[in-house]
């Protein structure tokens, strides 16, 4: 839901940055497994029981996927790079309510399963009208830039990113926050239906 008007704030100094890895030779894929390594590393602190230091390298890490983008549209992109860039920001996603799981099982095991099922709602929705979308040479009008159709909806990267911050902030409370982000989740998951509903509708 926020992710359009992040975005728009970010995107200047984001590809100020951009410009400047690009000089040195940096490419867009290089930026993206860099920000992945660093996304995990952030998970394995949180495992750990170091959730501020999983809060920071969660921060560094989205900067990495926010200016991958960036430079790749300052140079070429590609099929490959999109694909890459998708796929492990999903894992990355993933990983983290994971983490909380493993720091305190007894006290977030459940919670985190219930959010980790709520993804697989939102990111499947997503995924498919991705895939439809780009068979009936749909394109986004909204988020233009993106390698793939993006389909907004009230549990964006923007808010996950929030949610996050909050857990690692106030971990004893990890288990309300899940909880409360998945009943979200699952509402975006059935507004996307309903999107790829009447969107699809209609034959080919």
């Amino acid at each position: 839901m926020l992710d359009r008007a992040a975005i728009a704030l970010l995107r200047p100094a984001l590809t100020g940055a951009a410009r400047g890895l690009a000089r040195v030779g940096i490419r867009a894929d290089q930026v993206t497994l860099t920000g992945f390594a660093i996304g995990m590393a952030a998970a394995f602190a949180i495992a750990t029981q170091h959730p501020l230091q999983g809060l920071t390298g969660i921060a560094l890490s989205r900067l990495c996927d926010g200016l991958d983008g960036a430079l790749a549209r300052l140079t070429e992109p590609t099929d490959r790079g999109a694909f890459i860039d998708i796929s492990l920001d999903f894992v990355f996603y993933a990983s983290i309510p994971l983490a909380f799981a493993v720091a305190d099982p007894a006290a977030n095991a459940l919670a985190a399963a219930a959010l980790l099922a709520a993804f697989v709602g939102t990111t499947s929705t997503f995924l498919a009208f991705a895939v439809l979308a780009a068979q009936r040479g749909m394109a986004s009008t909204a988020f233009p830039a993106k390698g793939i159709y993006y389909l907004g909806g009230l549990t964006e990267a923007t808010e996950t990113l929030t949610c996050f911050a909050l857990m690692c902030l106030w971990p004893q409370h990890f288990a309300i926050f899940a909880w409360g982000f998945a009943l979200l989740c699952v509402l975006t998951t059935v507004t996307r239906l309903w999107a790829g509903w009447s969107a699809f509708s209609s034959p080919r």
